[in-house]
């Protein structure tokens, strides 16, 4: 789940509240339900103030219903009882594991849900701001607890996974589904390069400790100062991002609030306290779960774990690029890549500075050589500012080369 998307999509009809919004005049967009200006001849929404601050309809109940019961996905919610049930009794680790993976499922699209509507209720910059630090939230909220279980190789292995989903199947997908659609679609190539050059710098940090490190205490220092730098490389792309080059990313604007900012506060604060204390119970029921399933750690964190929250956003970027908005959907795919990279790793080895776990970024050597093989490979699939459907291929195939091989990764060989 990502702050960095561009603003703008949604679907061809929608009806929430009783009210239509149809594509081409007032849109609801499909990850944030947000409504977004438009024109044409639809039903108007209440006059706003002229104050450059987006302000709540006069139908927040319904706009509410709306968020939890258009959502299919929210169904997931049936297992959030067996998911307590078997936590407190005590089931096996692997009943542990699945039902309070399906259960953050949908806990991580209402938090994401939340995010962008608490963000509506500010101006570009702090929404902008809002979105990017929390965009991501369930991705960092599973890493710190896994660190202070401190099992450091999940903690790696799923942030990097979450880049390797995002940008090799996400946007494969994106290419792909695109592609069946439209015989060649274009897209605008100076945001993307920015994404990847970050990339490439989140490579870099990651291949210091190992060249240079010639002990733990060399590795940590190494990292953590690694981790500062990428920090303000973040903050600097936020800049980027918000203010300087902001004509790169931005897309409609007007965004207009569903409920009140008092009801997304609460609700953002109630769904992140719940992927808390789930994410502490997934984590600690991994153990189990890949004993049971003779699985590697590294393979749950690499390819299971990014399902928790990028499901959702993995489906909203491919039905935009069946639509042709490429520049959304790589807005999805590669701005998430690059915060996960930017900010949210470096953010959890400096937690575990402040926590006196010593989490540096000497990643297994297998996962840093794949991560930098991937990033040229994206590389040179963006290189022409086009896409179609044998790219969207190729880049799949990769992914499920990597899972392939990460599959059959033992624990002990790291």
């Amino acid at each position: 789940m990502s702050g960095w998307t561009v603003a703008g999509m949604g679907p061809d009809s929608r009806e929430l509240g009783g009210i239509d919004y149809v594509d081409g005049a007032i849109v609801a967009s499909e990850s944030t339900r947000l409504i977004k200006g438009g024109g044409g001849s639809s039903p108007q929404l209440p006059e706003e103030p002229d104050d450059g601050l987006a302000h709540p309809n006069d139908r927040p109940w319904e706009a509410l219903r709306g968020m939890f019961l258009d959502n299919k996905i929210n169904l997931l919610f049936g297992f959030l009882p067996f998911a307590y049930w078997s936590h407190a009794a005590g089931w096996p680790d692997s009943s542990v594991f699945v039902l309070t993976f399906l259960t953050m499922v949908p806990l991580a699209s209402m938090l994401g849900i939340f995010t962008e509507e608490l963000a509506a209720h500010t101006n570009d910059v702090i929404g902008g701001l809002i979105n990017a630090t929390f965009g991501n939230a369930v991705e960092l909220v599973v890493a710190v607890q896994a660190l202070l279980h401190n099992d450091f190789l999940v903690v790696q292995s799923s942030l990097i996974g979450s880049v390797f989903s995002n940008l090799l199947l996400v946007l494969g997908m994106c290419f792909f589904c695109g592609g069946m659609c439209y015989p060649e679609q274009n897209f605008v190539s100076q945001g993307a390069v920015v994404f990847m050059a970050m990339l490439g710098v989140s490579g870099l940090t990651l291949v210091l400790p190992e060249f240079f490190g010639d002990n733990d205490e060399e590795d940590l220092t190494i990292s953590r100062i690694g981790a500062v730098l990428l920090v303000l490389l973040y903050l600097q792309l936020m800049y980027f991002q918000l203010s300087s080059h902001s004509h790169l990313f931005e897309g409609d604007d007007d965004t207009v609030a569903l409920i009140p900012l008092s009801w997304a506060l609460i609700g953002m604060i109630v769904v992140t306290a719940m992927v808390t204390i789930l994410s502490d119970w997934l984590v600690g029921s991994i153990g189990g779960f890949c004993i049971q399933f003779n699985l590697s750690h590294s393979f749950v964190g690499l390819v299971i774990l990014p399902v928790v929250g990028d499901a959702v956003e993995h489906m909203s970027a491919i039905s935009v690029a069946m639509k042709n908005k490429m520049d959304l959907a790589l807005g999805i795919a590669l701005g998430s890549s690059a915060q996960i990279a930017v900010f949210v790793l470096p953010v959890v080895v400096l937690i575990g500075w402040c926590t006196g776990r010593d989490m540096s970024l000497r990643f297994p050597s297998m996962q840093v050589y794949l991560y930098l093989l991937s990033i040229f490979i994206v590389s040179l699939v963006l290189s022409n500012s086009k896409s179609n459907w044998l790219e969207g291929s190729l880049l799949i195939f990769t992914y499920t080369l990597v899972a392939v091989g990460v599959y059959f990764e033992k624990d002990d060989a790291l």
